[in-house]
C-alpha cells in the first residue's frame, strides 16, 4: 500500500488509499522529526483536513505507464500499424478528469484516422473515441462528476468556445476544436484525460460495451436523422448497414418511421431485416418505394447518385460520414425539383445528452463483437472488411 508524505515545507508528496487513522498517525510522525524546521502541528493538521476534503488523498501519476495502441504513421490497416506498448499515463489538468478506460468502442473515424484519410493532426497518436470507463481523478476546479462515477467520451474533445459558431450553439461548427483519438491522444489506452464539459453520464440499464458505439456511431446516427427532418410514417433510405445505422434503425422505428437498408453485404442485409427494416437489398438497388429521405453512412461517393434517384421531390439526402470518396458527376434532373443533399459534421453536446436520455428510453440494444485491446489491429481489420454485423468493442479493463 503506498503511503502519503509531508515535506518539509508542508507539501503532500505521494497518496494512496490508506485509513484516515493511517494517514494520520503517519503525518504525525513526520511532524515530531520537522519541529527543528519549525513545521508546526497545525500546519499539518491543516494537510491532514485536506487529505480527506475531496480533492486529497489521490494517486500520483507522475512517472506511471500504461498500455496503449500506438499510431506513431498513417499506414493501411492491412499491415497492422498499431504498435501495442506502454506510454506514460496522462494527468488531469485543470477543469479535467482522469478517466480509467474498460471499453472502447473502433469506430469507422478511426480507419480513417490510421490509414490517413484525414490529414494527421497528432503523431504519435492513440487512437479511439467511443469510450466508456470510470472516474479516477480530478484535476483542479473539476467537480462534475464523482470518483467512480461511469462516464463516456466522445469524438467531440473541446471547443474554443469563443467563434462565431460557438456563440451561436453550432459548436460542432467550431473553428478550432480539438478530436478524440485524433487531435488528442484517445480510448485505445488503460486512461484517458478530457475536459470534464465535454464527459457524459452513462445512463443505467447499459452495459459497457453496448454502451460504447452509442458514443459516436449512435450520436452520429441520431444527428442524421434529425438533419434528415422525418416524422412518424415516412419513409426513409439507410445506405451503408453498420455500426450507426443499427442503432439509428431503432430510433427510427421508436418514431414510427419505416427503414429501407441498402447494403453491399448479406450479413448486414440480415441484420437490418431483423431489426425491423421494411425492405433490404443492394447497395444500389432500388427501394420498393419513393422515399422521403435518406442517409449514406457508407463512405462511398458513388452511392449519392442513386440515393438520390430514389428520393420523392423535396426530399433529403444526409450524407453522415467525416470522410467520403469523390462524388461522380450526375445529371441535375437528380437534383432538381427541390432536393437536397446536405452533410453531417461531427455532433453538438446538446446531441449527445439528448440521444443518450432517447437510448435509455427506447431502450437501444446494440450488437457487438468484442476484442481484447492488444488486437485491435484485428479489430480495424474485420470493420474494413465488412465482418462485423453492428460494431466492435476493444475491452481494455477485464
Amino acid at each position: 500500500m503506498s503511503q502519503v508524505r509531508v515535506s518539509r515545507s508542508g507539501k503532500q508528496v505521494g497518496t494512496g488509499c490508506q485509513s484516515e487513522a493511517t494517514v494520520c498517525a503517519e503525518v504525525f510522525r513526520q511532524e515530531s522529526s520537522f519541529r527543528s524546521a519549525g513545521v508546526r502541528s497545525i500546519i499539518l493538521a491543516t494537510r491532514v483536513l485536506a487529505a480527506f476534503s475531496g480533492r486529497g488523498v489521490k494517486r500520483n501519476y507522475q512517472g506511471h505507464r500504461m498500455k496503449a495502441c500506438l499510431l506513431r504513421a498513417p499506414s493501411k490497416v492491412q499491415k497492422n500499424p498499431l504498435e501495442f506498448t506502454e506510454v506514460a499515463e496522462p494527468q488531469p489538468g485543470a477543469q479535467e478528469v482522469l478517466v480509467r478506460v474498460q471499453v472502447c468502442g473502433v469506430c469507422r473515424t478511426d480507419l480513417h484516422v490510421i490509414e490517413g484519410e484525414l490529414p494527421p493532426k497528432k503523431s504519435p497518436v492513440i487512437p479511439g473515441h467511443q469510450v466508456v470507463g470510470r472516474i479516477e481523478q480530478a484535476g483542479a476546479g473539476a467537480t462534475r462528476f464523482a470518483k467512480g462515477t461511469r462516464v463516456g467520451i466522445a469524438w467531440l474533445h473541446r471547443t474554443d468556445g469563443t467563434c462565431g459558431y460557438c456563440q451561436r450553439g453550432e459548436e460542432n461548427l467550431c473553428d478550432a476544436p480539438l478530436f478524440t483519438g485524433y487531435s488528442v491522444d484517445g480510448g485505445y489506452a488503460e486512461w484517458i484525460v478530457a475536459p470534464e464539459a465535454f464527459v457524459y453520464a452513462i445512463p443505467e440499464g447499459l452495459t459497457d460495451g453496448h454502451a460504447a458505439p452509442l458514443l459516436c456511431a449512435g450520436i452520429i446516427g441520431y444527428r442524421s436523422l434529425q438533419m434528415a427532418g422525418v416524422k412518424r410514417g415516412a419513409k426513409l433510405g439507410f445506405y451503408g448497414f453498420g455500426a450507426a445505422a443499427h442503432v439509428a434503425i431503432q430510433v427510427a422505428n421508436y418514431w414510427g418511421v419505416e427503414v429501407y437498408a441498402a447494403t453491399r453485404d448479406e450479413r448486414h442485409q440480415k441484420l437490418a431485416l431483423e431489426l425491423g427494416a421494411k425492405w433490404a437489398g443492394g447497395t444500389v438497388d432500388a427501394p420498393p418505394a419513393e422515399l422521403d429521405a435518406s442517409i449514406v453512412f457508407a463512405p462511398a461517393g458513388e452511392i449519392v447518385p442513386a440515393a438520390l434517384k430514389a428520393l420523392r421531390k423535396g426530399g433529403r439526402l444526409i450524407l453522415g460520414g467525416i470522410h467520403m470518396s469523390d462524388i461522380p458527376s450526375f445529371s441535375y434532373d437528380l437534383l432538381y425539383q427541390e432536393r437536397m443533399i446536405r452533410s453531417v459534421a461531427n455532433n453538438t453536446r446538446q446531441d449527445g445528452e439528448e440521444f443518450l436520455k432517447l437510448a435509455a428510453e427506447i431502450p437501444i440494444r446494440t450488437h457487438i463483437q468484442v476484442y481484447p485491446l492488444n488486437e485491435a489491429n484485428r479489430a480495424l481489420n474485420a470493420l474494413k472488411s465488412d465482418a462485423i454485423p453492428g460494431a466492435a468493442v476493444l475491452q481494455v479493463q477485464t
